[in-house]
């Protein structure tokens, strides 16, 4: 499978680990401050996304979702919300990021519904054709091995069954563009230093939306892998995007 330049982007270049135990580890270090920082760095707009994303799934009606690298379980929860199938499975390589998502979903009494296991998105562990949906949220970009993961998630999709994406993207506007890039280079490495003692997470944050094949080298990818019906749709003046593509 072709390796991706974004896949070779690492929180910690000295470090003789692999991506995903890189991954792993960041995100147990930041998990205790990311849902405060998601917002104060999104001013909130980040939960419109989420809820923009899921809605992709409202006419499929899934009954059996799986949601990949799913954190600190927003988007299960959104998702549990919004379209209230009958079973959520949330994965992520962060029993950190899990260890909160437990919480949320106990204070929500939502235990019946959503189940979170700790699980790589390159060999997921359950059998062919088993979902109705899958929705990753600021996940494939950290994926170790991208189309591996993309081509897990096909596997695992029913016949008809549709997959959303939620990542972020860069904006094509000179204007918007320069103001962005100041805000993810200066401004959000050190905002994310203040909070969570860890501005390694938010440089790379940056490093790995630079390299990522967004829009239509995504769609291609996509498109290269299986999926049909692919859907492409910026958000927020192109700084966050919407894929959604059907098995």
């Amino acid at each position: 499978m072709t390796k991706y330049a974004h896949d070779t982007i690492v929180p910690d270049k000295a470090s003789g680990e692999g991506k995903k135990e890189q991954v792993a580890a960041m995100f147990d270090d930041i998990a205790p401050k990311y849902d405060f920082l998601n917002r104060f760095l999104s001013a909130g707009i980040d939960i419109s996304w989420r809820k923009k994303a899921i809605k992709y799934l409202k006419e499929l009606a899934p009954q059996k979702i799986l949601d990949v690298a799913t954190g600190t379980a927003d988007v299960a929860l959104l998702t549990h919300k919004i379209l209230k199938p009958a079973q959520i499975i949330g994965i992520d390589i962060s029993e950190g990021m899990l260890q909160l998502g437990r919480k949320k979903i106990t204070a929500q009494s939502a235990e019946k519904v959503i189940t979170l296991i700790n699980g790589d998105s390159a060999a997921l562990p359950f059998e062919p054709n088993a979902f109705d949906a899958v929705t990753v949220a600021f996940g494939v970009r950290n994926f170790e091995h991208l189309e591996k993961g993309l081509a897990e998630i096909l596997r695992v999709l029913r016949p008809g069954g549709r997959l959303v994406v939620l990542e972020f993207s860069k904006p094509g506007a000179p204007v918007m563009k320069q103001l962005y890039n100041f805000y993810m280079r200066f401004i959000t490495p050190n905002v994310g230093k203040a909070f969570s003692k860890n501005a390694t997470a938010y440089k790379y944050l940056d490093e790995s939306i630079t390299k990522f094949p967004e829009g239509k080298n995504f769609t291609k990818i996509l498109s290269d892998l299986g999926y049909v019906n692919i859907i492409y749709k910026p958000l927020s003046l192109g700084i966050c995007s919407i894929y959604c593509g059907t098995k």
